[in-house]
């Protein structure tokens, strides 16, 4: 009898462990959510506030009792941004493009091809990712100054059209694949290009899709470049639009303005991480496994 309430009293006390453990986990994955939301929270909170009533709190407010949608439609009117949402899709749209296309080839070249110094270049190749990337801007600005192609689509979209870290993750994805597919494919008489549209591509889909959202992503906030390769604002994208609305549109003070125009550039973003976030998860996971 004992023995079974011994056994009893083991359960019940490792059933409450697992249970203070878990409170525990969740407590703390709250705190870690609440840190990481209050950002977006306040911003969306500080977007419908008036002028007069964010200006007028001496002690910030967690909440308004009257909201207001005139910052946005501000956001639209006081400077371009419509415009500027044009730009950034435009050069989101060919730069992803292109660096998908540039990344894919070198990384098939890397995984599959046999030639000659093949491992001395990639690990050179790699080394490039050692390089600050203040002394790649400048190298970059003199280049793209040099050619006269400031003030343009194409100035802002060359430096962009690689990526070091790109391909080496979609390199480590294409070596996954086992080497017999490839030496069947061959013997099939596949061509190289054949090969890769068919078969790489396809098995590596995840990886390609997590690295076209996040490159999506990285030209959505591209701030430093385009800001100084362009003073135009015919080639303004919307994180400088930001700017200019902070220097030229409401004034330096009018924060809630400001919040709306970045609420407005932020959702596009928002809403494509929460519709793709399980294939991003898939697709670094993916590319940290190997064998």
């Amino acid at each position: 009898m004992n023995e079974f309430q011994n056994l009893d009293q083991l359960k019940t006390s490792a059933r409450r462990k697992k249970i203070i453990r878990n409170v525990v986990i969740y407590l703390c994955l709250t705190v870690w959510a609440v840190m990481v939301l209050f950002p977006f929270y306040w911003m969306i909170l500080t977007s419908v506030k008036s002028y007069a009533s964010y200006n007028g709190e001496y002690i910030p407010k967690f909440f308004t009792l009257s909201p207001t949608l005139q910052n946005y439609s501000d956001a639209f009117t006081q400077v371009p941004l419509a415009r500027y949402f044009v730009n950034t899709i435009i050069f989101t749209l060919i730069t992803t493009a292109a660096m998908v296309v540039i990344i894919t080839l070198a990384a098939f070249a890397f995984a599959r091809l046999q030639f000659r110094g093949r491992n001395i270049a990639f690990a050179l190749f790699l080394s490039l990712m050692m390089i600050p990337n203040e002394l790649v801007i400048i190298t970059n600005f003199v280049t793209i100054t040099n050619m006269d192609l400031r003030n343009s689509f194409l100035g802002l979209i060359l430096p962009s059209i690689t990526s070091v870290f790109y391909i080496y993750l979609l390199k480590e994805n294409f070596a996954q694949i086992p080497d017999e597919l490839y030496y069947a494919a061959k013997v099939d008489g596949t061509g190289d290009m054949k090969y890769l549209l068919r078969v790489m591509i396809p098995l590596c889909r995840p990886t390609i899709v997590t690295i076209i959202i996040l490159k999506i992503i990285e030209c959505w906030n591209s701030y430093i470049w385009p800001r100084l390769i362009t003073d135009d604002p015919d080639y303004y994208l919307v994180s400088n639009g930001i700017q200019e609305i902070r220097e030229n549109g409401f004034g330096r003070e009018n924060i809630p303005a400001m919040m709306a125009a970045v609420v407005v550039i932020s959702v596009p973003l928002i809403i494509l991480f929460l519709i793709f976030r399980k294939k991003i998860m898939a697709g670094v996971a993916r590319g940290g496994t190997k064998g």
